[in-house]
């Protein structure tokens, strides 16, 4: 018997099962992008699976904010999707809400980038083009330094993932933006340029 390997098209229906909220939806578009973007960028062939893993890694969050990253795994267990895709997605939450560590590097990857997609989507949107497409890294580092801005990123999160993947922070930021620009129509960053 073959081992069940989700597609993304079931991935995407699951997530709407799970997740009304545009927001929630947008924000799992954006991660999803970044991580193929990452898988691109570290020549990694099962690109598909590190896409799949940034769509779903949220799906527990809107209806059991309080359960998240606990949740999940037995939602995608009674699915029977892979261990190995469970847990991926589990592991972003590690010293948040499990234990979790991340060790791939996939789970390092969709560890540093969740929390940064949040800060970059707020800076974007407040730019006078409304637009991740003209965003630089320097204008996500000003608004990086003001902790009151976006206040619900954990910063700290974003600087110990870019030190477990060996990368500097302004190119994990830079890398990030660039997977984001991908999607900017799907996820509200268009703009109007």
């Amino acid at each position: 018997m073959s081992k069940y390997i989700p597609t993304r098209e079931e991935a995407l229906e699951l997530l709407k099962e799970y997740n009304k909220d545009d927001s929630h939806i947008k924000h799992a578009l954006a991660v999803e992008a970044v991580m193929l973007h990452f898988a691109d960028l570290l020549g990694v062939e099962d690109k598909e699976k590190w896409g799949i893993i940034g769509l779903i890694h949220d799906l527990d969050y809107e209806m059991y904010p309080d359960q998240h990253c606990i949740k999940v795994q037995e939602i995608l267990k009674e699915r029977n999707w892979p261990e190995d895709y469970i847990r991926a997605v589990a592991s972003h939450g590690w010293q948040i809400c499990v234990d979790i560590k991340p060790e791939h590097i996939m789970e390092k990857v969709l560890y540093t980038i969740d929390e940064l997609t949040g800060l970059i989507f707020a800076t974007a949107i407040l730019r006078p083009s409304k637009s991740v497409l003209d965003l630089k890294v320097k204008s996500v580092k000003k608004k990086w330094k003001q902790s009151s801005f976006a206040a619900g990123v954990d910063r700290t999160v974003i600087a110990n993932g870019a030190e477990m993947l060996g990368m500097e922070l302004d190119k994990v930021i830079e890398e990030t933006i660039k997977g984001m620009q991908k999607v900017a129509e799907e996820i509200g960053l268009k703009g109007n340029l």
